[in-house]
């Protein structure tokens, strides 16, 4: 099943933007609280500088790069954990995705209403940080009510109660469950719990051009000491900026960023920073026939990576012949990395890292 990151936050802060710019679909935004209940759903590219070394190299008939799924998930406001809003969409929705980027308002613009009548940046995280909370800790007290509304206690492990337990007391200190340090029995005990506060979160603050060209914004020593303390990741990005590179000819891009003192747009920041946080790591193949990224959970064995290809090399594994990508630029060429003794031949136990460009060997 493929991972999926979630788009949240408050309405019109730019969720619907940023999924366009990151998946291409083109969908509806508007400029006023539209009361959206759905939710959109496509897949954003993950830009790789060294897919792009490998096709000069190799000059392919194709070239693939890997991809994420990506939901846009309809405004959360004040009390959505309570079923205020489209408080129950949302929560469904948030619960099916692996990992969630928080877009927060941080440009100013009178035509465009705030759903709290004001900026404030911090109180906008923090609502939609409580709002997960709540609906945690509603989540607990619902299946802790089930338990124990019989003579016999109804549990799916015998240590469910108890873990149970120990989740509402972090979240009642107003503190994520990702902070929680649950033994490995207790996780085992809570598995079948889709809990909202121990999803990795994004924190993508969506700024206006001047604030974007001066990276000064309000709040900000606040902001970036807030997320720190909570583990957060955070990128700045200007929607508007992304918006007009999106709209210039492929060739002017690279010159429209330089002008601004950047490499990459935020949008591939944002799709990598996504992989990121989803815990995926790319392999690579490459040949005349296809250069090409192959997404697989950091951790995975060269096996089973190989199954990603096709289970009949993963059912004859027998060698991977590896190179990392980073040898293969310090030598320049295929042919020079083998003189320089790169490549290695790795078992099926091998742990596959990131950038490794992978030959299997396979007898079926």
């Amino acid at each position: 099943m493929a991972l999926s990151c979630g788009i949240i936050g408050l309405p019109m802060v730019g969720k619907t933007t940023f999924f366009n710019l990151l998946t291409k679909a083109g969908v509806e935004t508007s400029a006023f609280f539209s009361g959206k209940t759905t939710t959109n759903t496509g897949h954003a590219l993950i830009p790789d500088s060294r897919i792009n070394y490998l096709a000069g190299i190799f000059k392919p008939k194709k070239t693939t790069y890997a991809r994420v799924e990506v939901i846009d998930i309809p405004g959360l406001v004040r009390g959505a954990s309570r079923g205020q809003g489209s408080g129950n969409e949302f929560l469904s929705a948030v619960r099916q995705t692996d990992a969630l980027a928080h877009i927060v308002r941080a440009f100013e613009n009178e035509d465009i209403l705030h759903a709290e009548g004001s900026l404030d940046l911090l109180r906008d995280i923090e609502t939609i940080n409580m709002e997960l909370l709540f609906a945690d800790l509603q989540l607990i007290e619902t299946r802790l009510e089930k338990i124990n509304s019989g003579h016999k206690k109804k549990l799916e492990h015998p240590l469910e109660e108890d873990a149970l337990k120990k989740c509402r007391n972090c979240l009642e200190d107003e503190k994520p469950l990702k902070q929680l340090d649950l033994s490995i029995d207790e996780a085992e005990a809570l598995k079948h719990m889709t809990f909202l506060t121990n999803k990795p979160i994004l924190v993508v603050l969506n700024l206006d051009e001047s604030q974007f060209a001066s990276l000064d914004y309000p709040q900000k020593d606040q902001i970036e000491a807030y997320c720190a303390a909570n583990n957060m990741v955070m990128l700045t990005v200007c929607a508007q900026l992304e918006e007009e590179i999106e709209q210039l000819p492929e060739e002017e891009k690279n010159l429209f960023l330089a002008d601004l003192g950047i490499s990459e747009s935020g949008v591939a920041r944002m799709a990598q920073a996504f992989y990121r946080q989803l815990g995926l790591i790319s392999f690579l193949t490459a040949g005349e026939d296809e250069v090409r990224a192959w997404t697989i959970v950091s951790g995975t064995p060269a096996k089973i990576a190989a199954g990603k290809i096709h289970s009949d090399i993963e059912r004859g594994f027998i060698r991977a012949e590896t190179v990392a990508f980073t040898h293969l630029e310090e030598a320049g060429s295929m042919a020079a990395a083998r003189e320089k003794g790169f490549f290695r031949l790795e078992g099926k136990e091998y742990i596959v890292k990131d950038g490794d460009i992978i030959n299997f060997r396979f007898n079926v």
